[in-house]
């Protein structure tokens, strides 16, 4: 019979606090994008190259994180880990440059790429019991906070002029859990017969063809028509050497990962669920500050407030949940309600007007969206490793596999956010400049208005003020209505995804 470890409540808090960072940090610097941009150089398509650069990072890193911990011990190992991402973060809050704040990221991704699949495996230290369930808990209310706490803490430390103080935070929470690590996990590890086997020519494959894949769906958009051979034979490279990999780790008894223990058919759609909504909140969390502060000019500070009261809903629908979910685990109803959520949230953005209030329209949009978080993921979480955690290693190759879909999911979703704003906001731009030109009625009308304003207040460059206000108003609707496209995919995603679950059977 498995052992109560020592000092279980430090056990959950250090659970609770891994599974923050990895919330926070994606969060945070998800939020801050633009202000990053902006500081470091970086173009839309270079940040999102960053994003698939720590994706492939931290794929790799957690394809290792068995290997590791089965050497090290899971002290050794969390701790080893932690330090590589403080040291990571301290890089990007010094970053003046695009490379300097890649280098720092890839540092990051070194260490807090296996975060929150040991959290969550370190939960199993727990007997099969309440206490189990109590970590589980622990877990999931770490993903709630970590979700709402992410764009407050962001805009404050925006608002005060210091984005770094992003990492900051960052920084003091990973020393924090470092203690915790020392003082309570377990140094033991097993015997060497049982320790997994890794191949370094497989890993080296596994992160070049990630980042061959990610990068051809990233050039795509720019070199779609100039290089449309070049970018799809990267691209079927890259998918054949995922798949030579996969085949690799099918074929042996003691790899890396063992594949051949997660046949069925209940996992992989779960996984597949998970990466999609791992993508769709990436995406979501670049686009939310860019609808409202570029597109309608709120400040940060305000926008971080709103975001996280928003998003406290996701706390909230967590609290009901661990009440329900022990007695009436069915999982139909969580998702149908959940995607539904999805779909009132995209379409209540959709709608949005110059005129919206970030209190009575933005903020019950985005608690809709708070609940869908929370009811797809603890769902899926439930139910897709019901047939894999009768092992230990199995159950945590069975974690390793999924969070690395869900970093490659992530970093999609910011390509394709990144990417698709500015392919639409050029859109719109070329549409909407047609008007602003010397000679249309409307544009001199509006000019001739603004100048005057002007020269009341007792400027003598109305003329040119005037004409650079109008820029600023052109440029601010552009990115309003491409943002807004954004959300109606979401609604549409919302639909379709209710539409499916209710009539899928393998997630029940």
């Amino acid at each position: 019979m498995q052992n109560m470890p020592r000092y279980p409540q430090l056990l959950l808090f250090t659970i609770f606090t891994l599974t923050a960072i990895e919330y926070l940090q994606s969060g945070m610097i998800a939020f801050g994008a633009g202000p990053i941009m902006g500081e470091i150089g970086a173009a839309p398509e270079e940040f999102s190259l960053i994003s698939a650069v720590y994706a492939c990072v931290a794929i790799a890193a957690i394809a290792k994180q068995r290997w590791f911990a089965e050497r090290l011990g899971w002290r050794r190992f969390v701790v080893l880990s932690l330090a590589f991402f403080m040291v990571g973060a301290a890089v990007c809050a010094q970053s003046t440059t695009y490379l300097q704040f890649m280098a720092g990221r890839i540092c990051m991704a070194i260490g807090g790429g296996t975060l929150m699949t040991s959290a969550r495996v370190l939960v199993n230290l727990f007997p099969p019991s309440p206490s189990r369930f109590t970590g589980i808990r622990y877990f999931a209310t770490a993903l709630a906070v970590g979700s709402a706490s992410a764009p407050l803490l962001s805009s404050l430390a925006i608002s005060h002029d210091s984005w770094r103080w992003i990492f900051g935070i960052l920084m003091v929470l990973a020393a924090i859990a470092a203690l915790l690590s020392l003082v309570c996990l377990p140094v033991e590890t097993p015997a060497r017969e049982l320790h997994t086997e890794s191949h370094p020519v497989l890993l080296m494959v596994l992160i070049v063809a990630t980042f061959v894949v990610l990068y051809a769906l990233q050039r795509s958009y720019y070199d779609f028509y100039g290089d449309f051979t070049m970018l799809a034979s990267a691209g079927v490279l890259g998918l054949m050497a995922l798949v030579y990999f996969l085949h690799a780790m099918h074929a042996h008894k003691r790899t890396l990962l063992d594949i051949r223990s997660l046949h069925n058919k209940r996992y992989w759609s779960g996984v597949a669920l998970f990466t999609g909504c791992y993508a769709l909140m990436a995406a979501t969390n670049y686009m939310l500050p860019a609808l409202l502060q570029r597109g309608l000019g709120f400040p940060w500070a305000v926008i971080g407030r709103v975001q996280a009261t928003g998003l406290a809903a996701t706390v909230l629908t967590w609290m009901v949940m661990a009440i329900i979910l022990p007695k009436k685990p069915a999982a139909k109803k969580y998702y149908l309600l959940g995607f539904t959520a999805l779909a009132i949230f995209g379409w209540r953005i959709a709608n949005f007007s110059p005129s919206a209030n970030l209190w009575t329209d933005f903020v019950p949009a985005l608690a809709a969206y708070g609940v869908f978080v929370m009811l797809v993921l603890a769902t899926t979480a439930m139910h897709t490793f019901r047939e894999v955690q009768h092992h230990e290693t199995v159950f945590s190759h069975a974690q390793q596999v999924k969070n690395m879909l869900a970093q490659f999911g992530a970093s999609l979703g910011i390509s394709l956010a990144t990417l698709g704003l500015q392919t639409r906001t050029a859109m719109h731009y070329s549409a909407m400049n047609t008007h602003f030109v010397a000679g249309d009625p409307l544009y001199e009308q509006s000019l001739r208005q603004l100048s005057e304003a002007y020269a009341l207040t007792g400027s003598a460059q109305s003329a040119a003020l005037a004409s650079a206000g109008l820029a600023q108003s052109l440029t601010q609707q552009v990115t309003l209505l491409a943002t807004l496209d954004y959300f109606w995919i979401v609604a549409a995603v919302g639909i379709v995804g209710a539409a499916v679950m209710l009539v899928q059977r393998v997630l029940k």
